[in-house]
């Protein structure tokens, strides 16, 4: 009797000890924003707390299309941000969207996924803040986050069949 109340006893404690996941980390993940699960994936600056946050985001947009998001807790994200990519100076302006993750970087955003997607680490900081250091992005695990995030980039509805019922024909 003492063992298993014991193996009980210790399991309850650990349950109630044990508090849910930060909704961002560090590295490459799915989103935890409500509704985005599957459909992005988050890579976060190595300094992320629940507080303070600077989180570059690949999602499968409505459209279909493939978006490039900055997710940080900076009050205001839109506007120039500067990036390193693998020793690459660079600088994207985030727009607004209407996706939950404050700003959309649409110019070059082709150029970004693919240095992000096949990169070694992005340093970041918004233009605005010269005084501040860069947050880092370790790009480790990226492209597998990527690719599977956008594996279910496709429409939710079956296509129509067409006329003579043979896809293809």
């Amino acid at each position: 009797m003492g063992p298993d109340r014991t193996q009980k006893a210790l399991i309850l404690t650990l349950c109630l000890v044990a508090g849910p996941a930060a909704a961002q980390q560090a590295g490459w993940h799915y989103s935890p924003l409500p509704g985005e699960g599957d459909r992005a994936t988050l890579g976060c600056d190595r300094e992320t707390t629940p507080d303070s946050f600077t989180c570059l985001v690949v999602r499968c947009e409505d459209d279909f299309t493939t978006g490039i998001h900055i997710h940080t807790s900076r009050p205001d994200v839109l506007g120039a941000w500067e990036m390193t990519l693998d020793r690459e100076n660079a600088s994207f302006l985030a727009e607004p969207s209407s996706a939950p993750y404050g700003g959309q970087f649409l110019e070059d955003a082709d150029w970004l996924l693919e240095r992000i997607a096949q990169g070694t680490f992005i340093y970041l900081r918004h233009a605005d803040d010269r005084a501040g250091s860069f947050a880092y992005i370790d790009l480790t695990g990226s492209l597998h986050a990527v690719t599977s995030a956008l594996a279910f980039c496709a429409p939710r509805v079956p296509a129509p069949n067409e006329p003579n019922g043979e896809a293809g024909v």
